[in-house]
């Protein structure tokens, strides 16, 4: 089904559905964001070739990977050395500003709308770029919080002032032993607020978040919604692709767009009130502009 698909959204020209996509923004009664690592990729967050040599070039050289992902996966030789590429990896990915203005691009363009963004996303980017954060939902977590590795609650602690020092002091691949966090309820290692395992911390803030999101679908359900996913690939479908496809085929006046780089497509079910542009989102979104 997506195959063909794929095949009939590439006969209608780029400019045509660049078209449609502005006239939909400006008839939308609201808009939904669903946004994954390619928007933020869009925005220059690459976590391989010269970003990633540039701040890991040791750990390439001792460890043999060549990727920021495969590196937040591999078993290092203890926390002082765990924290010291954790560290840097939030530091670059949370606390810095991406090279682009992609987030800011599509704040213009939807910061007079009714808004709303459901994402993957963990980099905080959003914020960073203005967007309102009582219209922000982070289901997958926050580079920039900590919590229990137990867990021993539900609760999560910032970590800027505790990564900038770790970036600051640590040597040969090490953080001094006395930076290594500890949860101040039970004493065992902190760790990093994202969903890898059923350990991961949900929050007050992330429950509110959620209850933010489920009002704002009521509130539209049955209006003129664009349904905007951005850079979402298919390793968690079911969180973004998915519901909107589904919450598109149950709303009559709804319209799905599908912007991604080598992977736009929507089910025949939808076909005719779907855009996909296969295309680097921050090109489109200035063009948009």
């Amino acid at each position: 089904m997506l195959e063909r698909l794929r095949k009939q959204t590439a006969e209608i020209p780029y400019s045509e559905n660049i078209k449609r996509l502005k006239e939909e923004l400006e008839q939308a009664g609201a808009v939904l964001i669903g946004a994954g690592a390619g928007l933020s990729a869009s925005a220059g967050f690459t976590y391989a070739g010269e970003r990633f040599q540039k701040n890991f070039s040791d750990f390439e050289e001792k460890y043999g990977f060549h990727d920021m992902y495969s590196g937040g996966f591999y078993p290092f030789d203890g926390l002082e050395e765990y924290w010291a590429y954790w560290s840097r990896f939030i530091w670059l990915n949370r606390y810095t500003e991406p090279p682009r203005p992609v987030y800011q691009d599509l704040l213009e363009l939807v910061k007079e709308k009714e808004y709303f963004v459901l994402t993957t996303n963990v980099d905080h980017c959003f914020q960073k770029a203005g967007f309102d954060k009582k219209r922000l939902f982070y289901t997958q977590g926050d580079y920039g919080l900590l919590q229990c590795s137990e867990p021993c609650c539900q609760e999560t602690w910032d970590n800027e002032e505790i990564i900038r020092q770790m970036v600051k002091e640590q040597k040969d691949m090490r953080i001094p032993a006395e930076l290594v966090p500890h949860c101040p309820r039970c004493g065992k290692p902190l760790t990093t607020n994202l969903r890898a395992d059923d350990t991961f911390v949900q929050d007050e803030g992330w429950y509110r978040a959620s209850e933010r999101y489920s009002r704002f679908l009521e509130t539209h359900q049955g209006e003129k919604v664009l349904f905007l996913e951005l850079g979402v690939g298919f390793n968690t479908p079911g969180i973004i692709k998915y519901p909107f496809w589904q919450m598109t085929y149950q709303n009559p006046e709804a319209t799905y767009a599908c912007i991604n780089y080598g992977d736009a497509a929507a089910p025949g079910e939808i076909a005719e009130r779907s855009i996909c542009i296969d295309g680097d989102i921050g090109e489109v979104l200035k063009e948009l502009k």
